[in-house]
Protein backbone atom coordinates (compact mmCIF):
# COMPACT_ATOMS: atom_id res chain seq x y z
CA UNK A 1 0.00 0.00 0.00
CA UNK A 2 1.79 3.20 -1.22
CA UNK A 3 1.94 6.11 1.80
CA UNK A 4 0.88 9.77 0.95
CA UNK A 5 1.39 12.22 3.66
CA UNK A 6 -0.17 15.66 3.01
CA UNK A 7 1.22 19.19 4.18
CA UNK A 8 -1.80 21.31 4.61
CA UNK A 9 -4.47 18.22 4.11
CA UNK A 10 -6.99 20.74 6.60
CA UNK A 11 -7.96 22.62 3.70
CA UNK A 12 -11.00 21.63 1.32
CA UNK A 13 -9.23 20.57 -1.33
CA UNK A 14 -6.47 19.06 0.35
CA UNK A 15 -8.75 17.22 2.02
CA UNK A 16 -11.15 16.29 -0.57
CA UNK A 17 -7.98 14.82 -1.56
CA UNK A 18 -7.33 13.01 1.02
CA UNK A 19 -10.64 11.07 0.96
CA UNK A 20 -10.13 10.14 -2.45
CA UNK A 21 -6.79 8.75 -1.92
CA UNK A 22 -8.31 6.65 0.71
CA UNK A 23 -11.06 5.28 -1.36
CA UNK A 24 -8.54 4.40 -3.99
CA UNK A 25 -6.72 2.30 -1.44
CA UNK A 26 -3.57 4.98 -0.83
CA UNK A 27 -2.47 4.93 3.22
CA UNK A 28 -3.19 8.99 4.06
CA UNK A 29 -1.54 11.30 7.04
CA UNK A 30 -0.80 14.46 6.90
CA UNK A 31 -0.48 17.94 8.96
CA UNK A 32 -1.79 21.30 9.68
CA UNK A 33 -1.38 24.17 11.26
CA UNK A 34 -5.26 24.84 12.36
CA UNK A 35 -8.47 22.85 11.57
CA UNK A 36 -11.73 23.17 11.99
CA UNK A 37 -15.18 21.74 10.36
CA UNK A 38 -16.41 20.62 8.39
CA UNK A 39 -12.99 19.14 7.25
CA UNK A 40 -11.61 18.18 10.58
CA UNK A 41 -14.83 15.69 11.20
CA UNK A 42 -14.14 14.60 7.84
CA UNK A 43 -11.02 13.48 8.43
CA UNK A 44 -11.25 12.20 11.77
CA UNK A 45 -14.50 10.48 10.86
CA UNK A 46 -12.05 8.91 7.90
CA UNK A 47 -9.35 8.04 10.36
CA UNK A 48 -6.77 9.61 8.93
CA UNK A 49 -3.71 10.57 11.33
CA UNK A 50 -3.16 14.33 11.73
CA UNK A 51 -0.21 15.75 13.01
CA UNK A 52 -0.78 19.47 14.23
CA UNK A 53 1.98 21.72 12.93
CA UNK A 54 4.87 21.99 10.11
CA UNK A 55 7.56 20.99 11.76
CA UNK A 56 10.33 18.50 10.49
CA UNK A 57 10.00 15.93 13.10
CA UNK A 58 7.00 14.71 11.83
CA UNK A 59 8.70 13.20 8.98
CA UNK A 60 10.45 10.43 11.04
CA UNK A 61 6.79 9.36 11.79
CA UNK A 62 5.37 9.92 8.81
CA UNK A 63 8.05 7.82 6.11
CA UNK A 64 6.09 8.96 3.04
CA UNK A 65 6.12 7.15 -0.59
CA UNK A 66 5.36 10.62 -1.72
CA UNK A 67 4.46 13.95 0.19
CA UNK A 68 1.88 15.66 -1.15
CA UNK A 69 2.38 19.48 -0.57
CA UNK A 70 -0.40 22.27 -0.52
CA UNK A 71 -0.36 25.67 -1.45
CA UNK A 72 -0.58 26.73 2.30
CA UNK A 73 3.00 25.32 2.27
CA UNK A 74 5.93 28.23 2.02
CA UNK A 75 9.61 27.74 1.67
CA UNK A 76 11.11 28.16 5.14
CA UNK A 77 8.90 25.96 7.21
CA UNK A 78 10.63 23.16 8.30
CA UNK A 79 8.78 20.29 7.06
CA UNK A 80 9.19 22.03 3.45
CA UNK A 81 12.77 22.31 3.75
CA UNK A 82 13.68 19.07 5.71
CA UNK A 83 11.83 17.52 2.18
CA UNK A 84 14.27 19.51 -0.15
CA UNK A 85 17.31 19.01 2.13
CA UNK A 86 16.82 15.28 1.96
CA UNK A 87 15.28 15.00 -1.54
CA UNK A 88 12.24 13.41 -0.59
CA UNK A 89 9.55 12.88 -3.20
CA UNK A 90 7.11 15.28 -3.53
CA UNK A 91 4.50 16.89 -5.84
CA UNK A 92 1.48 19.18 -5.59
CA UNK A 93 -2.23 18.00 -4.83
CA UNK A 94 -3.06 19.21 -8.43
CA UNK A 95 -0.68 17.01 -10.04
CA UNK A 96 -0.89 14.04 -7.29
CA UNK A 97 -5.12 14.39 -8.46
CA UNK A 98 -4.34 14.35 -11.96
CA UNK A 99 -2.19 11.79 -12.01
CA UNK A 100 -3.67 9.31 -9.57
CA UNK A 101 -7.31 9.80 -10.06
CA UNK A 102 -8.43 11.95 -12.90
CA UNK A 103 -6.49 10.72 -15.71
CA UNK A 104 -9.05 7.93 -17.06
CA UNK A 105 -12.38 10.34 -16.22
CA UNK A 106 -14.43 12.35 -18.44
CA UNK A 107 -13.58 15.39 -16.38
CA UNK A 108 -16.55 18.28 -15.94
CA UNK A 109 -14.38 21.28 -14.06
CA UNK A 110 -16.68 24.29 -12.81
CA UNK A 111 -14.45 27.81 -13.05
CA UNK A 112 -15.31 31.15 -12.12
CA UNK A 113 -15.05 33.75 -9.50
CA UNK A 114 -17.85 32.78 -7.83
CA UNK A 115 -19.99 30.31 -7.50
CA UNK A 116 -17.85 27.41 -7.95
CA UNK A 117 -19.03 25.04 -5.18
CA UNK A 118 -22.52 25.29 -5.85
CA UNK A 119 -22.64 25.01 -9.00
CA UNK A 120 -20.17 22.12 -8.92
CA UNK A 121 -22.34 20.86 -6.26
CA UNK A 122 -25.47 20.82 -8.51
CA UNK A 123 -23.49 19.17 -11.29
CA UNK A 124 -22.61 16.25 -9.21
CA UNK A 125 -26.39 15.82 -7.83
CA UNK A 126 -28.05 16.13 -11.01
CA UNK A 127 -25.38 13.42 -12.92
CA UNK A 128 -26.41 11.32 -9.26
CA UNK A 129 -30.36 11.87 -10.04
CA UNK A 130 -29.55 10.63 -13.61
CA UNK A 131 -27.99 7.21 -12.55
CA UNK A 132 -24.84 8.30 -13.25
CA UNK A 133 -22.97 8.18 -9.97
CA UNK A 134 -20.12 10.85 -10.79
CA UNK A 135 -17.47 11.35 -8.37
CA UNK A 136 -16.41 14.42 -7.72
CA UNK A 137 -14.15 17.06 -5.14
CA UNK A 138 -15.91 20.16 -4.03
CA UNK A 139 -14.32 23.30 -2.07
CA UNK A 140 -17.26 22.48 0.44
CA UNK A 141 -20.10 20.04 1.63
CA UNK A 142 -22.81 19.19 -0.47
CA UNK A 143 -25.80 17.94 1.63
CA UNK A 144 -27.06 15.84 -1.21
CA UNK A 145 -24.14 13.94 -0.39
CA UNK A 146 -22.78 14.67 3.34
CA UNK A 147 -18.90 14.14 1.88
CA UNK A 148 -16.53 16.97 0.05
CA UNK A 149 -15.33 14.25 -2.49
CA UNK A 150 -15.64 10.31 -3.65
CA UNK A 151 -14.57 8.20 -6.23
CA UNK A 152 -17.05 7.87 -9.26
CA UNK A 153 -19.89 4.81 -8.44
CA UNK A 154 -20.35 1.39 -10.63
CA UNK A 155 -18.01 2.43 -13.41
CA UNK A 156 -18.72 5.36 -13.77
CA UNK A 157 -16.69 7.35 -16.21
CA UNK A 158 -17.92 11.10 -14.79
CA UNK A 159 -16.17 12.93 -12.57
CA UNK A 160 -16.85 16.75 -11.62
CA UNK A 161 -14.50 18.92 -9.87
CA UNK A 162 -14.49 22.51 -8.67
CA UNK A 163 -11.51 24.18 -10.33
CA UNK A 164 -9.49 26.37 -8.78
CA UNK A 165 -7.96 29.20 -10.20
CA UNK A 166 -5.58 29.94 -7.21
CA UNK A 167 -2.04 28.73 -7.83
CA UNK A 168 -0.84 25.50 -7.23
CA UNK A 169 1.89 25.20 -4.92
CA UNK A 170 4.96 26.81 -4.02
CA UNK A 171 6.94 25.31 -6.89
CA UNK A 172 4.15 25.49 -9.48
CA UNK A 173 2.71 29.07 -9.76
CA UNK A 174 -0.04 28.24 -12.69
CA UNK A 175 -3.62 27.83 -11.28
CA UNK A 176 -4.45 24.64 -10.13
CA UNK A 177 -7.31 23.62 -13.13
CA UNK A 178 -4.45 23.66 -15.43
CA UNK A 179 -3.79 20.32 -14.30
CA UNK A 180 -7.69 18.84 -14.49
CA UNK A 181 -7.54 19.20 -18.30
CA UNK A 182 -11.76 18.78 -18.31
CA UNK A 183 -14.04 17.64 -21.33
CA UNK A 184 -16.79 19.79 -20.23
CA UNK A 185 -15.38 23.14 -18.52
CA UNK A 186 -17.96 25.79 -16.87
CA UNK A 187 -16.63 29.13 -17.04
CA UNK A 188 -19.02 30.77 -14.41
CA UNK A 189 -17.75 34.30 -14.16
CA UNK A 190 -14.46 36.21 -14.06
CA UNK A 191 -13.62 39.30 -11.64
CA UNK A 192 -10.54 40.44 -10.48
CA UNK A 193 -9.96 38.46 -7.10
CA UNK A 194 -6.66 36.77 -4.62
CA UNK A 195 -4.51 40.06 -5.24
CA UNK A 196 -1.91 38.02 -3.64
CA UNK A 197 -1.03 35.94 -6.34
CA UNK A 198 -2.32 38.24 -9.16
CA UNK A 199 -1.04 41.53 -10.07
CA UNK A 200 -4.05 42.28 -11.53
CA UNK A 201 -7.17 41.36 -14.06
CA UNK A 202 -5.58 40.18 -17.19
CA UNK A 203 -3.18 37.80 -14.65
CA UNK A 204 -5.92 35.79 -14.52
CA UNK A 205 -7.78 35.60 -17.57
CA UNK A 206 -3.99 34.46 -19.19
CA UNK A 207 -4.60 31.41 -16.45
CA UNK A 208 -8.27 31.34 -17.64
CA UNK A 209 -6.83 30.67 -21.48
CA UNK A 210 -4.80 28.39 -20.11
CA UNK A 211 -7.41 26.58 -19.26
CA UNK A 212 -9.58 26.57 -22.47
CA UNK A 213 -6.35 25.62 -24.36
CA UNK A 214 -6.39 21.89 -22.25
CA UNK A 215 -10.24 21.35 -23.49
CA UNK A 216 -10.15 19.35 -26.48
CA UNK A 217 -11.99 19.90 -29.86
CA UNK A 218 -14.92 17.10 -28.76
CA UNK A 219 -15.50 18.72 -25.19
CA UNK A 220 -17.50 21.73 -24.57
CA UNK A 221 -17.04 24.99 -23.05
CA UNK A 222 -19.98 26.38 -20.68
CA UNK A 223 -19.62 29.94 -20.17
CA UNK A 224 -21.40 33.11 -18.31
CA UNK A 225 -22.38 35.59 -21.92
CA UNK A 226 -22.79 38.45 -18.87
CA UNK A 227 -19.22 38.27 -18.11
CA UNK A 228 -17.03 40.58 -20.75
CA UNK A 229 -13.82 39.31 -19.33
CA UNK A 230 -14.90 36.02 -20.14
CA UNK A 231 -15.54 37.10 -23.92
CA UNK A 232 -12.05 38.15 -23.77
CA UNK A 233 -10.62 34.87 -22.57
CA UNK A 234 -12.19 32.60 -25.60
CA UNK A 235 -11.68 35.63 -27.82
CA UNK A 236 -7.89 34.58 -27.57
CA UNK A 237 -8.44 31.55 -28.97
CA UNK A 238 -10.80 28.47 -28.47
CA UNK A 239 -10.38 25.61 -30.54
CA UNK A 240 -13.59 23.73 -28.46
CA UNK A 241 -17.36 24.63 -28.90
CA UNK A 242 -18.51 27.39 -26.75
CA UNK A 243 -22.50 26.99 -25.10
CA UNK A 244 -23.01 30.79 -23.36
CA UNK A 245 -25.58 30.90 -20.82
CA UNK A 246 -27.66 34.20 -19.41
CA UNK A 247 -27.74 35.58 -23.04
CA UNK A 248 -29.83 35.76 -25.59
CA UNK A 249 -27.30 33.61 -27.66
CA UNK A 250 -27.58 30.64 -25.62
CA UNK A 251 -29.12 29.56 -22.46
CA UNK A 252 -31.51 31.91 -20.88
CA UNK A 253 -33.71 32.39 -17.83
CA UNK A 254 -37.60 32.99 -17.70
CA UNK A 255 -39.78 34.67 -15.53
CA UNK A 256 -39.10 33.35 -11.97
CA UNK A 257 -41.74 33.20 -9.78
CA UNK A 258 -42.28 34.57 -6.53
CA UNK A 259 -40.68 31.27 -4.77
CA UNK A 260 -37.34 31.35 -6.96
CA UNK A 261 -39.10 28.91 -9.62
CA UNK A 262 -38.02 29.60 -13.81
CA UNK A 263 -38.62 28.33 -16.83
CA UNK A 264 -35.50 27.45 -18.77
CA UNK A 265 -34.64 28.11 -22.52
CA UNK A 266 -31.76 27.51 -25.41
CA UNK A 267 -31.68 29.70 -28.32
CA UNK A 268 -35.13 31.01 -28.12
CA UNK A 269 -36.97 27.44 -27.30
CA UNK A 270 -38.33 26.51 -23.90
CA UNK A 271 -37.01 23.25 -22.86
CA UNK A 272 -38.07 22.80 -19.28
CA UNK A 273 -38.66 24.29 -15.67
CA UNK A 274 -36.66 24.22 -12.77
CA UNK A 275 -38.91 24.46 -9.23
CA UNK A 276 -36.88 25.05 -6.43
CA UNK A 277 -36.52 27.60 -3.35
CA UNK A 278 -33.04 28.62 -3.82
CA UNK A 279 -32.61 32.33 -3.94
CA UNK A 280 -31.11 35.03 -6.18
CA UNK A 281 -30.16 35.60 -9.95
CA UNK A 282 -26.74 34.06 -9.30
CA UNK A 283 -27.83 30.70 -8.38
CA UNK A 284 -30.54 30.72 -11.50
CA UNK A 285 -27.40 31.14 -13.61
CA UNK A 286 -25.37 28.56 -11.85
CA UNK A 287 -28.39 26.15 -12.74
CA UNK A 288 -28.06 27.03 -16.37
CA UNK A 289 -24.53 26.26 -16.48
CA UNK A 290 -25.31 23.15 -15.52
CA UNK A 291 -28.16 22.11 -17.13
CA UNK A 292 -25.90 23.10 -20.05
CA UNK A 293 -23.08 20.72 -18.61
CA UNK A 294 -25.11 17.76 -17.81
CA UNK A 295 -26.79 17.71 -21.07
CA UNK A 296 -23.03 17.76 -22.64
CA UNK A 297 -22.40 14.22 -20.53
CA UNK A 298 -26.14 13.04 -21.64
CA UNK A 299 -28.39 14.11 -19.04
CA UNK A 300 -31.61 15.34 -21.04
CA UNK A 301 -32.68 18.88 -20.16
CA UNK A 302 -35.97 18.04 -17.97
CA UNK A 303 -34.33 15.59 -16.25
CA UNK A 304 -31.88 18.10 -15.18
CA UNK A 305 -34.55 20.45 -14.10
CA UNK A 306 -36.35 17.75 -12.16
CA UNK A 307 -32.91 17.11 -10.37
CA UNK A 308 -32.61 20.60 -9.34
CA UNK A 309 -36.09 20.70 -7.77
CA UNK A 310 -34.58 18.04 -5.52
CA UNK A 311 -30.99 19.80 -4.67
CA UNK A 312 -30.05 20.97 -1.09
CA UNK A 313 -27.78 23.84 -1.10
CA UNK A 314 -23.61 23.41 0.12
CA UNK A 315 -23.33 23.72 4.09
CA UNK A 316 -21.87 27.55 4.96
CA UNK A 317 -24.10 29.08 1.57
CA UNK A 318 -26.83 30.56 3.51
CA UNK A 319 -26.81 27.96 6.05
CA UNK A 320 -29.40 28.59 9.08
CA UNK A 321 -27.46 27.97 12.64
CA UNK A 322 -30.02 28.30 14.66
CA UNK A 323 -32.80 30.78 16.28
CA UNK A 324 -32.59 32.64 19.36
CA UNK A 325 -35.28 34.75 21.03
CA UNK A 326 -36.82 34.97 17.29
CA UNK A 327 -33.27 36.03 15.68
CA UNK A 328 -32.09 33.66 13.04
CA UNK A 329 -28.93 33.25 12.51
CA UNK A 330 -26.89 32.41 8.96
CA UNK A 331 -23.37 31.27 8.21
CA UNK A 332 -22.11 32.09 4.22
CA UNK A 333 -19.09 31.87 2.77
CA UNK A 334 -19.38 35.21 1.02
CA UNK A 335 -15.99 37.24 1.35
CA UNK A 336 -15.48 38.57 -2.18
CA UNK A 337 -17.52 42.08 -2.28
CA UNK A 338 -19.71 40.45 -5.64
CA UNK A 339 -20.50 37.74 -3.71
CA UNK A 340 -21.63 39.78 -0.41
CA UNK A 341 -24.09 41.98 -2.35
CA UNK A 342 -25.63 38.71 -4.18
CA UNK A 343 -26.17 36.54 -0.61
CA UNK A 344 -27.52 40.23 0.94
CA UNK A 345 -29.88 40.95 -2.27
CA UNK A 346 -31.14 36.77 -1.98
CA UNK A 347 -31.29 37.10 1.75
CA UNK A 348 -33.42 39.98 1.09
CA UNK A 349 -35.51 38.60 -1.65
CA UNK A 350 -36.21 36.00 1.44
CA UNK A 351 -36.69 37.84 4.50
CA UNK A 352 -38.49 41.15 2.74
CA UNK A 353 -38.50 44.28 5.06
CA UNK A 354 -37.11 42.49 8.28
CA UNK A 355 -34.10 44.07 9.43
CA UNK A 356 -30.81 42.20 8.11
CA UNK A 357 -27.71 42.81 10.49
CA UNK A 358 -24.41 42.07 8.19
CA UNK A 359 -21.66 40.38 9.88
CA UNK A 360 -17.95 40.19 8.54
CA UNK A 361 -14.87 39.08 8.48
CA UNK A 362 -12.80 40.45 6.43
CA UNK A 363 -10.06 37.11 6.48
CA UNK A 364 -9.32 36.30 3.10
CA UNK A 365 -6.01 36.99 1.65
CA UNK A 366 -7.00 39.90 -0.86
CA UNK A 367 -9.22 41.13 2.04
CA UNK A 368 -6.44 41.21 4.44
CA UNK A 369 -4.60 43.24 2.00
CA UNK A 370 -7.22 45.43 1.54
CA UNK A 371 -7.38 45.45 -2.03
CA UNK A 372 -11.28 45.50 -2.30
CA UNK A 373 -11.72 47.80 0.68
CA UNK A 374 -12.99 50.55 -1.97
CA UNK A 375 -16.35 48.04 -3.06
CA UNK A 376 -16.97 47.28 0.58
CA UNK A 377 -19.44 49.94 1.40
CA UNK A 378 -21.62 49.51 -2.24
CA UNK A 379 -21.69 45.63 -1.61
CA UNK A 380 -22.75 45.93 2.29
CA UNK A 381 -25.46 48.70 1.41
CA UNK A 382 -28.39 46.52 1.34
CA UNK A 383 -27.79 45.67 4.95
CA UNK A 384 -29.87 47.48 7.98
CA UNK A 385 -26.86 46.88 10.53
CA UNK A 386 -23.06 46.18 9.28
CA UNK A 387 -20.89 44.77 12.30
CA UNK A 388 -16.87 44.06 10.71
CA UNK A 389 -14.85 42.28 13.07
CA UNK A 390 -11.32 44.05 12.49
CA UNK A 391 -8.81 42.21 14.60
CA UNK A 392 -7.36 40.65 11.44
CA UNK A 393 -6.12 43.02 9.20
CA UNK A 394 -3.74 46.17 9.29
CA UNK A 395 -5.95 48.29 7.27
CA UNK A 396 -8.38 51.65 8.79
CA UNK A 397 -11.76 49.54 8.36
CA UNK A 398 -13.45 52.47 10.32
CA UNK A 399 -12.57 54.70 7.23
CA UNK A 400 -12.88 52.15 4.71
CA UNK A 401 -16.46 51.85 5.76
CA UNK A 402 -17.35 55.03 6.53
CA UNK A 403 -19.69 55.76 4.00
CA UNK A 404 -21.93 52.97 5.60
CA UNK A 405 -22.53 55.97 8.29
CA UNK A 406 -24.29 54.98 11.32
CA UNK A 407 -24.97 51.46 10.09
CA UNK A 408 -21.27 50.70 10.61
CA UNK A 409 -20.19 48.93 14.19
CA UNK A 410 -16.91 47.73 14.38
CA UNK A 411 -14.65 45.85 16.57
CA UNK A 412 -11.22 44.57 17.30
CA UNK A 413 -11.72 42.23 20.54
CA UNK A 414 -13.11 39.46 19.29
CA UNK A 415 -15.39 38.10 22.75
CA UNK A 416 -16.50 42.12 22.93
CA UNK A 417 -17.59 42.13 19.35
CA UNK A 418 -19.60 39.19 19.89
CA UNK A 419 -21.26 40.77 23.29
CA UNK A 420 -21.93 44.16 21.21
CA UNK A 421 -23.17 42.24 18.36
CA UNK A 422 -25.40 40.09 20.61
CA UNK A 423 -26.68 43.16 22.53
CA UNK A 424 -28.03 44.90 19.28
CA UNK A 425 -29.96 41.97 17.73
CA UNK A 426 -33.48 42.05 18.37
CA UNK A 427 -36.94 39.50 17.81
CA UNK A 428 -37.71 39.52 14.26
CA UNK A 429 -33.42 40.60 12.87
CA UNK A 430 -31.85 38.28 10.60
CA UNK A 431 -28.16 37.93 11.45
CA UNK A 432 -26.01 36.68 8.33
CA UNK A 433 -22.07 36.18 9.27
CA UNK A 434 -20.20 36.04 6.27
CA UNK A 435 -16.38 34.75 6.63
CA UNK A 436 -14.42 32.26 4.77
CA UNK A 437 -12.74 30.81 8.00
CA UNK A 438 -14.20 29.30 11.43
CA UNK A 439 -14.93 33.04 12.35
CA UNK A 440 -13.79 31.65 16.43
CA UNK A 441 -16.59 29.87 16.40
CA UNK A 442 -18.76 33.21 16.45
CA UNK A 443 -22.23 31.34 15.37
CA UNK A 444 -22.89 29.20 18.32
CA UNK A 445 -21.48 31.82 20.85
CA UNK A 446 -23.75 34.24 19.75
CA UNK A 447 -26.83 31.52 19.94
CA UNK A 448 -26.18 31.23 23.22
CA UNK A 449 -26.03 34.64 23.95
CA UNK A 450 -29.29 35.37 22.50
CA UNK A 451 -30.45 32.54 24.55
CA UNK A 452 -29.33 33.96 27.71
CA UNK A 453 -30.53 37.33 26.43
CA UNK A 454 -33.84 36.56 26.10
CA UNK A 455 -34.21 33.77 28.82
CA UNK A 456 -33.69 36.78 31.07
CA UNK A 457 -35.71 39.04 29.85
CA UNK A 458 -38.72 36.37 30.22
CA UNK A 459 -37.97 36.14 33.53
CA UNK A 460 -38.39 39.70 34.20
Amino acid sequence: MQHIHIIGIGGTFMGGLARLAKEAGFKVTGCDAKMYPPMSTQLAEMGVDVHEGFDAAQLQHYPADMYVIGNVAKRGMDVVEAILNRNLPYTSGPQWLAENVLQPYWVLGVAGTHGKTTTASMLAWVLEYAGLGAGFLIGGVPQNFSVSARLPQDGSPFFVIEADEYDTAFFDKRSKFVHYRPRTAVLNNLEYDHADIFPDLAAIQTQFHHLVRTVPGEGLVVANGQAEPLREVIDKGCWTPVEWFGNLEGWQIGAADENGGFDVFFQGEKLGRVAWDLLGEHNRLNALAVIAAARHAGVPVAQACAALGEFKNVKRRMEIKGVAGGITVYDDFAHHPTAIETTIAGLRQKVGGARIVAVLEPRSNTMKLGTMKAALPGSLQAADAVFCYAGGVDWDVQAALAPLGGKLHVGRDFDGFVDDLAAFAQSGDHVLIMSNGGFGGIHDKLLAKLAAKYSELKSQ
